[in-house]
């Protein structure tokens, strides 16, 4: 039977496609372009239904496509991974000429659909897509700062939803792009950490010592701390028209602390399921600290 025959029925296709556009990620990148358009909204720059819904398609659309490059190039990669193995292009699903016109018919479609709302998004978005596929991809298997470099990518989501309210890159999306880039940091690193041995299997080396180290550990609470820094920089009134007012600053806070302690007790700890909680309270703080941000903005 051809490897790839099992893949034409269409609820496998679809699975195929939430799979190699890594859905959920994708969904979770995509609300925060939505916080950031949300933010971004005035009286200047008044909502609109049809940006935010092609801000939201265009952005799944670019998402999706890194994640599809990424399993193309990788493919040999993944199969080695528990898991990976079973991606679409690695477990011989999906045929990677087929995942490239995929991968490349998304990128021409969220091109489009951002350049519509404005071309400094598509910008944005192009930018995002080469540093992920062409840069970031390929230094994994070389070197821990690959994680640095992912960290620009993984960090415009949240200002591109800025940049397509206003047609403007200034402080405020700046700022929203700071706050994401931090973020980045303890979260790849507690995934690389409590993935250690899988992605040691593919050469994979994602902590910034290559160990699970104390050294490792002390720069995942050190990049968490700048988070917080970041993240209440809206308070002091340097950051343009995004503020928080001290309600939300004291919330912002607080949601800081909590990500903090569980830094700590990875430092304290050194284990995988340390650093499996800590990668889903990330999860959590990113999505709280967005809704904390947008609800303070329509409450004042």
């Amino acid at each position: 039977m051809d490897t790839h025959s099992t893949s034409l029925h269409p609820l496998k296709l679809f699975r195929d496609f939430k799979e190699i556009t890594k859905a959920c990620l994708a969904v979770s990148v995509v609300f925060s372009s939505i916080a950031g358009y949300l933010l971004g909204i005035s009286e200047a720059h008044p909502f609109n239904w049809m940006t935010l819904l092609v801000l939201a398609v265009g952005g799944y659309c670019m998402v999706g496509a890194s994640n599809a490059f990424n399993q193309v190039i990788e493919k040999d990669l993944d199969a080695l991974m528990d898991r990976t193995k079973n991606r679409p292009v690695a477990s011989g699903r999906m045929a990677p000429n087929t995942a490239l016109f995929v991968a490349s018919s998304l990128t021409i479609t969220g091109l489009v659909l951002l350049y519509i709302i404005n071309p400094k998004s598509a910008m944005f978005g192009a930018v995002s897509i080469f540093l992920y596929t062409s840069v970031y991809t390929p230094l994994k298997a070389v070197t821990p700062l690959a994680v640095f470099v992912g960290a620009f990518p993984g960090a415009i989501p949240f200002m591109l939803g800025w940049v397509a309210a206003t047609n403007h890159f200034g402080i405020e999306a700046g700022t929203l792009f700071l706050i994401q880039f931090f973020w980045q940091f303890p979260h790849f690193w507690a995934i690389g950490w409590f993935l250690f041995e899988d992605y040691k299997k593919a050469g994979f080396f994602m902590l910034p010592t290559g160990q699970r180290d104390n050294r490792t550990a002390l720069q995942i609470v050190l990049y968490t701390f700048w988070l917080i820094v970041a993240s209440v920089l809206p308070a002091f009134g340097y950051t343009g028209q995004l503020f928080i007012s001290p309600i939300a600053t004291v919330l912002v806070v607080l949601l800081g602390l909590w990500m903090l302690f569980y830094t700590f007790q990875l430092y304290r700890l050194r284990t995988p399921k340390a650093a499996r909680v800590l990668m889903l309270v990330s999860v959590g703080y990113i999505t709280l600290l967005q809704i904390i941000y947008i609800t303070d903005k329509f409450l004042r």
